[in-house]
């Protein structure tokens, strides 16, 4: 097996120990970590954190998860959250290549799934211009968990006949969203990275002819043992969305007031909970 990169002052400068003609490359898995839950992982994404060399994650992995890796896999966090970021995008690319070049099995780890809002898109085209192999392996996103907890589906016959997801950040000024299409009725908006927009979001969807006493819902840490949900309308979202500090989701749509706002720890399963790789 390669040995890893020696010498690493900071996480996105790989200096390499030895040449790379000689070496086997490595590859790259791009995982979904899913929302949180260790339960919620899939099999594929269990078996490439166990055959891990360096687990690249994202700050919003659990260390529940983080420990499913060997023990002899290196972690580098790569948190990015608004406004503040340990690595940008570009060295993370770099970072995630340069391990790999150097024959090492790259297990990039993200919260939920890696081609939703997860940019993802952009570490796999990084991975194929430097002719790394690059598998992609699929997590359960926010919303899927978000919305099965609640018990408030994200389609439901009479009610949404349709289901969006956008995101209420923009990398510069308010989101620039088409508002005419998302105010249409009987249809769930799920806004991901919206918390701080709240308001913004409300007044848009509002003016642009969604009625104020649509059902919203906000679910934060969904999946995980603080879980918590907030029932409310379009009209007092903002308000609602005061008290929300951790990573959250806001839904929007008639099926969101089928939702249970009572929250518990969710029960370990016996079958399937995974124990952490000695290896």
């Amino acid at each position: 097996m390669a040995r890893p990169p020696v010498g690493n002052s900071k996480p996105g400068l790989v200096v390499v120990g030895g040449t790379r003609a000689n070496r086997a490359l490595g590859a790259v898995w791009l995982v979904g970590a899913g929302p949180g839950d260790p339960d919620l992982l899939t099999f594929r994404a269990f078996n490439a954190l166990r055959a891990a060399d360096v687990v690249v994650h994202d700050g919003l992995v659990s260390d529940e998860i983080l420990d499913l890796a060997p023990r002899r896999a290196r972690r580098i966090n790569v948190a990015k959250r608004k406004s503040r970021h340990t690595l940008p995008q570009d060295d993370i690319n770099q970072l995630i290549v340069g391990l790999a070049l150097d024959g090492l099995n790259v297990v990039r780890l993200k919260g939920g799934d890696p081609f939703l809002f997860g940019r993802g898109g952009e570490e796999l085209l990084a991975c194929r211009e430097a002719g790394v192999e690059c598998h992609v392996v699929p997590g359960v996103t926010a919303a899927l968990a978000a919305s099965a907890g609640a018990g408030a589906p994200l389609t439901h016959r009479g009610m949404a006949q349709a289901v969006t997801f956008v995101t209420g950040h923009a990398a510069h000024g308010d989101p620039d969203l088409d508002w005419a299409s998302l105010a249409r009725p009987n249809q769930t908006v799920v806004v991901y990275m919206g918390v701080s927009t709240a308001g913004l979001i409300a007044e848009r969807l509002i003016a642009a002819g969604r009625a104020a006493s649509t059902p919203a819902l906000i679910v934060e840490n969904a999946s995980r043992a603080d879980e918590r949900r907030v029932l409310t309308t379009l009209a007092g979202l903002a308000q609602a969305a005061q008290g929300v500090k951790g990573p959250a989701l806001l839904m929007v749509g008639e099926a969101m007031g089928m939702a249970d706002t009572v929250t518990a720890a969710p029960e370990v399963s016996e079958t399937l909970s995974f124990e952490r790789s000695s290896r």
